[in-house]
């Protein structure tokens, strides 16, 4: 996932795919706490995706007062 494809996105999209990814974070973490993962850098990824989504959406928040852009 790029920011570049992030940003052409809006702060609802991206709302929704930070959860999605919070929810898929979970997952990885209960996988690998009961020794089921199967990609052990996955979570990495999930981490580094979260933090891209967090830094565009901030982004956003700082462009537009309302929150909402594009």
């Amino acid at each position: 996932m790029k920011a570049s494809d992030l940003r052409s996105k809006s702060a609802v999209e991206l709302r929704e795919e930070l959860l999605k990814l919070r929810r898929e974070q979970f997952n990885l973490r209960m996988q690998r706490a009961t020794g089921q993962m199967a990609r052990p850098d996955q979570f990495g990824k999930v981490r580094k995706d979260i933090a891209r989504i967090k830094t565009v959406l901030k982004e956003i928040r700082v462009e537009s007062p309302a929150g909402e852009a594009k």
